[in-house]
């Protein structure tokens, strides 16, 4: 029977001596490989008595487990060697923990749009999206704004194709589109928001801007009044300026919603006047109404069963009165020198 005891301190040996990784791969395969010595002993091992082959068996596995530990530890070794070696010369030290990776931060935006739609989660809406390629259908025509409606000439629209069909395709230029989009999709009664991006063919300046962001509020029930829109205007406000906030309604006009309404609310920055409320205490906010009987017949409603209100929140405008920023430009700008402060 062979002497493993034997064989292994001669192994180990040589493994201490081994000056680099490919020459203990080559005594590993010399031992323990395939055609090394352990599998030479194993093969010897029906050869044996039987009352010495389980000994035999044994001594091999235990060989080869001290073989491959010895190598480990010494390829350990020269690892850190080689390391300190490499550290030494350049003042690299591979053992520290790279450099933090610095993490960006969430464009004001954002941040405004999370908070909003915790806000109207918690009041059961549901958070929905659209297409910001959009049919002319969506975009104007179902929401009972046709081809010679002259309110179409406020919104400088950008047409994908020529304009002039209901299949025209656009971008949007309200997330409006989306109330009809949802109204054709979901089983009423719901309540549902749409944040996103709109454009309008702008003139940029200071407070215009080509692309900016808005959000859409759709509620549809039974017996909906514009008690019901105060309230959630004014859950609205208190969320966002953490304060109870007055607000008036002044008549306005808008296609897809009778009667419709400007949703003025006391300025929260003041109570005499100043330079965001234009001296006046009171800041336009949003457009809101009922919705029109027209946009509930497109969207596959029956007017005289349902009814509901909607209301398009300017984003943009409400993140600059937030964070008191005085130009839209810079909201889609990407300086970092502003995204930074956030």
């Amino acid at each position: 029977m062979t002497d493993t005891t034997t064989i292994l301190a001669e192994t180990r040996a040589r493994i201490a001596d081994a000056p680099d990784v490919e020459a203990l791969r080559a005594i590993e395969r010399e031992v323990v490989g395939k055609d090394g010595v352990v599998a030479s002993l194993l093969k010897s091992i029906p050869g044996l008595p039987p009352e010495e082959r389980k000994g035999a068996g044994q001594s091999a596995n235990e060989l080869k487990q001290a073989v491959l530990a010895a190598i480990e530890e010494r390829e350990a070794s020269l690892g850190s060697a080689a390391l300190e070696a490499e550290r030494r010369a350049d003042g690299f030290d591979g053992t520290l923990p790279p450099p933090r990776v610095e993490r960006g931060t969430l464009h004001p935006v954002t941040q405004v749009t999370r908070e909003l739609e915790d806000l109207f989660t918690s009041m059961g809406y549901m958070v929905l999206d659209g297409p910001e390629v959009e049919l002319d259908d969506y975009n104007f025509e179902k929401l009972n704004i046709p081809a010679d409606h002259p309110a179409r000439d406020t919104q400088d629209t950008f047409y994908c194709s020529s304009p002039g069909s209901s299949a025209s395709l656009l971008l949007r230029t309200h997330t409006s589109p989306v109330q009809v989009r949802a109204m054709e999709r979901l089983e009423p009664p719901f309540r549902a928001i749409v944040p996103g991006k709109v454009f309008r063919q702008e003139t940029t300046d200071a407070s215009h801007e080509h692309t900016f962001h808005q959000m859409e509020g759709l509620v549809i029930d039974r017996n909906v009044s514009v008690g019901h829109l105060i309230g959630a205007m004014k859950t609205l406000l208190r969320g966002i300026f953490k304060k109870e906030i007055e607000v008036r309604l002044r008549p306005g006009y808008f296609p897809f919603v009778e009667p419709g309404f400007e949703l003025d609310a006391r300025c929260p920055f003041c109570t005499d006047g100043c330079s965001v409320c234009k001296r006046t205490t009171w800041i336009e906010l949003l457009p809101c109404g009922l919705v029109h009987p027209n946009v509930l017949k497109a969207g596959g409603l029956d007017p005289e069963e349902w009814g509901g209100f909607a209301f398009g929140l300017g984003l943009s405008r409400l993140v600059m009165l937030r964070y008191g920023i005085d130009d839209v430009r810079h909201l889609l700008g990407g300086d970092l020198r502003f995204l930074d402060q956030f």
